[in-house]
């Protein structure tokens, strides 16, 4: 049961509604903060004298910080109240922010985003165990679809404006843009979040007791593929549409516009539709978003297909992570924050290997076998998690 600070008479407790919000706004910043080098990696990798395919590792980097983050936050964040770890936590996001758009080398700008992928590790590790605080239980659902409008709106929003006017006003000042959202975040979480003591101690063995589930460690594996797939196409989307689809700049905007704000549905969908066990909706994912990269390797000569299918890809991405939190939340109930990490560190590790196995194929062969290596990792996804009942919690583990 949930343990919002504000209880009724009966001790039942009320949602948080506005702390739930400041995450959402969170999300919103860390998606965008983590992901604008997709919509400006053209533009950056002129302005650092590095090729494309190394100026996406500007996303590999931030991941592998945020794997060892998500797996460290747990035992170095102690005891400490989770309010103020989220709010330092946001702190660093604005620093890292700074430090971004004024590197002035590929060294400065990896360090930056090494920073970054601290905040994010740190950030997700802990958010589901924070919602499933802030909320009653049956309304950890609702919350984390409406966290994850977060993510749909800096989809929506972030990618095309920061495509748009990094030819206006530069790359460097379109990071410059987000920091005073950022600003403001800091200041709406001191006020909105209330205080989250640590429950417990936590320790690297709390961690391996949770791996050594089977079904969860079969869901590691499924988040990996899934995420992996995911990323290995969208990380070079950009190059996909500038070589393939032959956009110019503001078609590309209004690409990357309507893949974000499907987003919107994604996550209305996900709030509405997601009830019960979701595990046998973990392979919705990677079957869609995996048929519409395949669809890409012979639309991309179209803008319309092109756009059609963006549609759905970013629909389904944004409820990706509603399912597979809502499947951690209802699966590993007893041990929100260590399952968590593990998951954020493993969706993070994905996103880590698919920038760097996309950036190889891109550089070595061209972006058609990137997105065709999306799609093999995608098959993949499926065949692991099949109709879902070997990623369900086994009856004797229930409380």
């Amino acid at each position: 049961m949930s343990d919002a600070s504000v209880t009724t008479s009966q001790s039942q407790p009320l949602a948080a509604w506005g702390a739930v919000l400041s995450m959402a706004l969170c999300v919103a910043m860390l998606i965008a903060s983590e992901f604008m080098p997709v919509s400006l990696l053209t533009l950056m990798a002129e302005g650092l004298g590095s090729s494309e395919g190394q100026t996406g590792q500007a996303i590999s980097i931030s991941g592998l910080f945020a794997v060892g983050a998500s797996l460290l936050i747990t035992t170095t964040a102690g005891r400490l109240n989770r309010k103020w770890v989220m709010v330092a936590l946001t702190g660093l996001m604005l620093i890292s922010l700074v430090m971004v758009a004024m590197a002035q080398s590929f060294a400065a700008l990896m360090f930056a985003r090494a920073l970054l992928g601290i905040c994010i590790g740190g950030f997700w590790a802990l958010a589901t165990a924070v919602v499933m605080r802030l909320v009653p239980e049956a309304d950890v659902p609702r919350a984390l679809s409406l966290m994850y409008g977060g993510q749909a709106i800096a989809a929506a929003f972030a990618a095309p404006l920061g495509s748009y006017l990094g030819d206006i006003i530069g790359w460097r000042n379109v990071f410059w843009s987000l920091t005073p959202a950022v600003a403001i975040n800091l200041i709406w979480q001191l006020v909105a979040l209330p205080s989250l003591p640590a429950r417990r101690s936590r320790s690297f063995g709390a961690l391996v007791a949770v791996l050594r589930r089977r079904y969860f460690l079969r869901g590691i594996l499924a988040a990996m593929l899934s995420w992996g797939a995911a990323f290995t196409m969208f990380t070079y989307l950009r190059p996909y549409l500038e070589q393939v689809t032959r956009v110019d700049v503001t078609a590309l905007s209004i690409l990357l516009l309507l893949l974000g704000g499907a987003g919107f549905v994604g996550t209305w969908a996900a709030g509405r539709f997601i009830v019960g066990n979701v595990a046998r909706q973990l392979k919705y994912p990677a079957l869609i978003m995996g048929t519409v990269t395949f669809g890409l390797l012979f639309t991309g000569g179209s803008s319309l297909l092109t756009g059609i299918l963006l549609f759905v890809w970013g629909a389904m991405n944004t409820a990706m992570s509603v399912i597979f939190m809502t499947w951690m939340a209802q699966n590993v109930d007893d041990a929100p924050e260590e399952g968590g990490s593990l998951m954020v560190a493993s969706i993070q590790a994905s996103i880590l290997l698919g920038a760097v196995v996309g950036g190889a194929l891109l550089d070595s062969w061209s972006i058609t076998a990137t997105f065709a290596g999306s799609v093999i990792l995608s098959v993949a996804a499926v065949a692991v998690i099949g109709n879902g009942h070997l990623l369900l919690k086994p009856q004797s583990e229930k409380q």
